[in-house]
């Protein structure tokens, strides 16, 4: 905790990572058991609806846009919350994460109970959840700033890895970071296809456990603000 708290830059780092794996299981659990819908990589859900509205067959057109409403929604309502707030981790920082926890915690665990289904009001309102909380998560990401990762998507990651790389007359600077978000992300969708083979609540529980761990870690691990 001593060495965290001494090294904001790694502490932000380790916290924005661990959440990167979370969206991993959150979007496997939204394309696998939500009717094909991206609750995080709204670049998906973009494709996807562009796709749909062109008459593309079996594609879903409300699921991407509820998700993709949601989402904005909640970067807005993260946004909002993060304005105003020190430099680094701040105890807004802690809260917002938090909330996102308790929202993929509760959704799990409402989802044990009613297991939501493709086409139900349920399940249309278990993507808002989801999405919602991820634009929360990404608006508080990206007020800490943590260089190639945003926690949701790792696209702009992957171009940094290869054209900042050696080979591109780079430096590679940051290529360790950007190849373990990559991988976080890899593994985390393939533990979220794995839990929801078990249910679908257990993937978004999993995630929300984990994200509250980042929100009580991270506010532990803050630099303390001296007094005047």
């Amino acid at each position: 905790m001593r060495r965290l708290r001494a090294d904001q830059a790694r502490m932000h780092l380790v916290m924005m990572l661990a959440l990167t794996f979370t969206t991993g299981i959150i979007d496997a659990v939204g394309y696998l058991g939500l009717d094909r819908v991206f609750t995080a990589n709204m670049t998906g859900n973009v494709v996807i609806l562009g796709m749909a509205l062109a008459r593309a067959e079996d594609l879903p057109v409300l699921g991407p846009l509820v998700a993709l409403a949601a989402f904005l929604l909640g970067a807005a309502v993260g946004g909002r919350s993060m304005r105003g707030a020190r430099v680094g981790w701040s105890g807004r920082s802690t809260t917002v994460f938090a909330t996102v926890g308790v929202i993929l915690l509760g959704t799990g665990v409402a989802s044990l109970a009613a297991p939501p289904e493709e086409g139900t009001v349920w399940g249309t309102a278990v993507t808002a959840l989801l999405g919602a909380a991820m634009g929360a998560q990404a608006a508080a990401a990206r007020r800490l700033a943590v260089a190639d990762v945003t926690t949701v998507v790792v696209t702009s990651t992957i171009v940094g890895l290869a054209s900042e790389s050696r080979l591109a007359g780079g430096d590679g600077r940051n290529a360790p970071r950007r190849v373990l978000a990559v991988l976080l992300i890899l593994v985390g969708a393939g533990v979220g296809a794995l839990l929801l083979g078990v249910h679908i609540g257990l993937g978004m529980g999993v995630a929300g456990v984990l994200t509250l761990g980042v929100a009580l870690l991270g506010h532990a691990a803050r630099e303390r603000v001296q007094p005047a």
